[in-house]
């Protein structure tokens, strides 16, 4: 099963000022790639509006979207409104006191969604994710928005890390095999290892932000997606990038 995943499109209003960069066509282009690689689906790991949750930015998205004819699914980043989110997107069933979260079984995998919109996994995802954790005789793989781990990128990681992931990271710990979770926010191409959890997080459809520096520095202006081939017994994933459009 082929996915491509894209995160962080951070699509504004057509009056806003998105820092010079067209937000609008770096998506038209990232759809038009993954149109072009006829995937089995795709996931929008968060941060699909600019700065906060809008129904017209949804909606537009989304019938760009369903015009793929890709079956997809959505979570909710820093910058989304997660109620906003599931009412547009048809989503209100997976809404659980604001929050938006589910699963679904791809290709033999347990594959978790998980709603870190306000920069920390809330109590009842906790308990719902340790319930998943403990009990599936499954493979399990984690879309969220924020990594749980540090990705030793000073700017992200003092100012803009998830809150609580050692909590994330212990409740992680119950299950017996590997997690592969796949994240964004951080506007790089990055890998993790701890414990289980491999953490791979995926460029931005925006611009990428220098790893290396300790302030906010905009490194380039390419975008990107990440392909996933899920096997039943593994997967494998890289990333693919573009030139960005600036106006």
């Amino acid at each position: 099963m082929k996915i491509f995943l894209i995160s962080d499109l951070h699509v504004g209003l057509h009056a806003e000022d998105t820092y010079g960069v067209n937000v609008r066509q770096n998506f038209l282009d990232i759809m038009s790639k993954v149109e072009e690689g006829k995937p089995d689906y795709l996931i929008l790991t968060g941060d699909l509006s600019f700065q906060k949750g809008n129904i017209q930015t949804y909606e537009w998205l989304k019938d760009r979207l369903d015009k793929s004819q890709i079956p997809y699914d959505i979570i909710a980043g820093n910058h989304d409104n997660s109620s906003m989110l599931a009412k547009v997107f048809r989503r209100e069933s997976e809404l659980h006191s604001d929050v938006l979260f589910y699963k679904k079984h791809l290709n033999g995998w347990n594959c978790l969604f998980l709603d870190t919109a306000v920069r920390v996994l809330s109590s009842v995802q906790i308990e719902w994710l340790q319930q998943e954790l403990s009990t599936t005789d499954m493979p399990v793989m984690i879309f969220m928005h924020h990594p749980p781990l540090f990705a030793n990128a000073p700017f992200m990681d003092n100012n803009h890390a998830l809150l609580n992931m050692e909590e994330v990271q212990q409740t992680c710990a119950v299950y017996k095999g590997v997690i592969p979770i796949f994240s964004g926010h951080y506007h790089n191409e990055i890998t993790i290892h701890k414990g289980n959890m491999v953490v791979q997080i995926t460029p931005s459809c925006f611009f990428q932000i220098d790893r290396h520096c300790e302030t906010f520095k905009i490194e380039h202006y390419q975008i990107a997606y990440r392909e996933i081939n899920l096997m039943q017994n593994g997967w494998t994933s890289s990333v693919r990038y573009f030139d960005g459009n600036r106006f």
